[in-house]
């Protein structure tokens, strides 16, 4: 690449600022911003939707040539998002609407003629859609497809909320089909999910790439030397993830409910760790079901997926990549998941995996591994993992897509 000094100027928006990597979404978004900063002079506008947060600012703003960071309370912000059911508008556009956002940002744009733009998320892209900015490079990574998560929250919710969610739902894939029409190119977290907007937007096929995720697999190692967080002779199935986040919470609870007792039914001894940050009251309420420990935040989670027997992913609401699969399978771990937590992962069954995709078979799979050595599986996950989820080889892809963007022809 071009000098320092001499890096071209990219916009970087994000809906939630993107560090410290502690969650999905943070993860992917962190890690492109550590790309594009090799790459290019970084304009980074973002949200804070959690105080705690805010103490990062100043370490981003030593990293980028100029910033916007933008409090976003999510009560305040959840009434604003009403103001869609209105205008006909996907409920996701007010929530993120920020006048104060969409000034810096064209001033940045005029003042230091900024001809590549990158949004993160279907949220941001909101800001690019002006006519005069039709001539830039615009790239939007959406990570996943939002309408369709949406459109799973509308089957497992009574009404009205229902009504509410099948709404975001159309109003969303309507959105972002628009941006796709208009950005030099869509990205997606998977091959499955890049696939799936192409048959929802067939008219844009041709604009529409994916990159897989990354893992650190020096930092999730199986090879560390990490103290146990359990008692002696228990069994541990271990799921981790924020609890807060509905998807998650439904997944611990159903579990918790339906498979674990069919599994305690032959081991007495097993636990159910839920792992995770802000564990909803539904979640803490989990913890007085025989056999379940609900942790709360943990600082490190390599050693709860370590000496677990095995982690599982009971997921049935998922978009995209479900980085606690990866992370479980690269510290050499044997993974017992539902079909909506290894889309996009492609991991063979049974050597890589196991799935299963209703509560006996999920009780089934994970009673037979419970009795069982599963070193070789964990091995061939973490051989896997290595080889197809790997950031440096993985993100040039951002960059090859914003450069031919800057030199297409209009």
């Amino acid at each position: 690449m071009e000098a320092t000094d001499k890096k071209p100027a990219l916009l970087f928006l994000v809906h939630r600022i993107p560090f410290p990597p502690n969650k999905g979404d943070k993860i992917r978004s962190y890690h492109l911003l550590k790309y594009l900063l090799q790459h290019y002079r970084v304009f980074l506008g973002t949200f804070i939707d959690d105080k705690a947060d805010w103490q990062h600012v100043e370490q981003l703003q030593g990293w980028c040539e100029e910033s916007c960071f933008v409090e976003l309370n999510p009560a305040r912000t959840k009434i604003k998002s009403l103001r869609g059911l209105l205008i006909k508008q996907p409920l996701t556009l007010p929530y993120y609407a920020n006048a104060q956002l969409q000034t810096w940002v064209d001033r940045m744009m005029q003042k230091h003629g900024i001809q590549r733009t990158l949004a993160f998320s279907s949220a941001m892209a909101q800001y690019l859609l002006e006519p005069k900015y039709e001539k830039i490079c615009r790239v939007i990574d959406f990570v996943d497809i939002d309408s369709d998560k949406w459109r799973q929250y509308a089957q497992r919710k009574p009404w009205p909320l229902s009504w509410v969610y099948k709404r975001e739902a159309t109003e969303l894939l309507r959105f972002e089909c628009e941006v796709a029409s208009q950005f030099d190119a869509s990205i997606f977290v998977s091959r499955a999910e890049a696939q799936l907007f192409k048959e929802l937007a067939p008219s844009c096929a041709e604009r529409v790439d994916y990159f897989n995720n990354g893992v650190d697999t020096e930092y999730f190692s199986p090879d560390e030397n990490l103290p146990t967080p359990y008692k002696e002779g228990e069994k541990i199935l271990v799921f981790s993830g924020a609890m807060d986040y509905w998807p998650n919470i439904d997944a611990a609870t159903w579990f918790a409910q339906e498979v674990l007792p069919k599994i305690i039914e032959q081991h007495s001894d097993v636990r159910f760790f839920i792992v995770g940050s802000k564990p909803s009251d539904a979640v803490q309420k989990l913890a007085a079901l025989p056999g379940v420990v609900v942790t709360g935040f943990v600082l490190d989670m390599r050693p709860y997926l370590q000496h677990a027997t095995l982690a599982v992913a009971p997921m049935r609401i998922a978009r995209g990549i479900q980085n606690k699969v990866l992370e479980a399978m690269a510290m050499a771990k044997a993974v017992v998941v539902t079909p909506q937590g290894i889309e996009g992962i492609d991991a063979e069954p049974d050597k890589e995996a196991v799935i299963a995709d209703d509560v006996d078979s999920l009780a089934h799979q994970s009673r037979l591994l419970l009795q069982q050595d599963n070193c070789a599986m964990g091995a061939k996950a973490r051989e896997f993992v290595c080889k197809n989820f790997n950031w440096n080889e993985n993100l040039p892809k951002i960059g090859e897509l914003l450069e031919q963007g800057c030199t297409k022809q209009r």
